[in-house]
């Protein structure tokens, strides 16, 4: 004989249920704030995933701004213990992020087109949080500070990160601690300015990977940074592949060319001597 609750848990009695006087789960995560911040500009179904998607991914860049800060900090103190841990949970929150992008590819181009007009001028570029993570791991450009000065906070944060060494700034400043030959004009520099591949970086770099055991931290830590840009990149693959499948080669809603704008990033490498040294192995 069957029994009839056996598809079902039993609801436990010391299980808490009185939540006037205590905090609750949605509480401590302000989930009235966060549930009720979704608000279609028009009633179009797949409007709402556009949004909520953006929203989520806002988030993990949120994160992930908050850990390639600690990761700099730490470096700064030679923690390479904790950077290790920050660094690898960055490569993990880009991979989230490059899921995301399946979900989105379900909008067809047609439902797309039917709210699209209603975004304006609003666009990722204009992302606080994906400016954020670029400028901290290397990819500094100060014109790109334009679309932020509405938000004087915003604009401000951008700039101080802009003009501090970024995560590879730090690497490399290591590297020289560590007795590497590094040219001065690497580490005394003006920060502010996008990093360019460097002899002396390179070789230092190589001398590291052929004495791995020596400079162990150094060696992991390279190869995180690896992981970082390999995640990285295949965001910004997705993302462009996405953008090409839902729009074409129309001109993205903030100006930019779109899919060809989001072409050229895929040339650019945070840490390019990291992916030169392997040719000289």
């Amino acid at each position: 004989m069957s029994c009839p609750h056996y598809n079902q848990r039993e609801f436990e009695g010391s299980i808490h249920t009185d939540f006037n006087d205590d905090m609750s789960y949605g509480d401590y995560l302000n989930l009235d704030q966060i549930l009720s911040a979704q608000t279609p500009l028009t009633g179009e179904h797949d409007e709402m995933l556009f949004i909520i998607i953006h929203q989520a991914s806002e988030l993990w860049l949120k994160l992930a701004g908050h850990e390639l800060t600690a990761a700099v900090n730490n470096l700064k103190e030679a923690n390479y213990s904790h950077a290790f841990k920050v660094i690898s949970r960055v490569k993990h929150i880009l991979n989230q992020l490059t899921q995301s992008w399946n979900v989105l590819s379900t909008l067809t181009p047609v439902d797309y087109l039917k709210f699209r007009d209603a975004l304006g001028h609003s666009s990722g570029f204009q992302s606080y949080g994906y400016r954020k993570m670029e400028f901290l791991l290397g990819n500094k450009n100060a014109s790109f500070l334009q679309v932020h000065e509405s938000k004087p906070q915003v604009h401000q944060e951008l700039s101080d990160i802009l003009h501090q060494p970024s995560l590879y700034d730090e690497v490399l400043i290591l590297l020289s601690q560590s007795g590497m030959a590094i040219d001065p004009a690497v580490t005394d520099r003006d920060f502010s300015q996008p990093y360019s591949r460097n002899e002396s970086v390179l070789k230092a770099w190589i001398h590291v990977y052929q004495n791995a055991e020596q400079h162990f931290d150094l060696y992991e830590l390279a190869e995180k940074l690896i992981d970082i840009e390999d995640a990285f990149q295949q965001w910004r693959f997705k993302h462009m592949y996405t953008v090409q499948r839902i729009i074409g080669n129309k001109m993205g809603t903030g100006g930019s060319s779109g899919v060809e704008f989001l072409k050229k990033a895929l040339d650019i490498s945070f840490f390019p001597e990291l992916f030169e040294l392997r040719t000289h192995l």
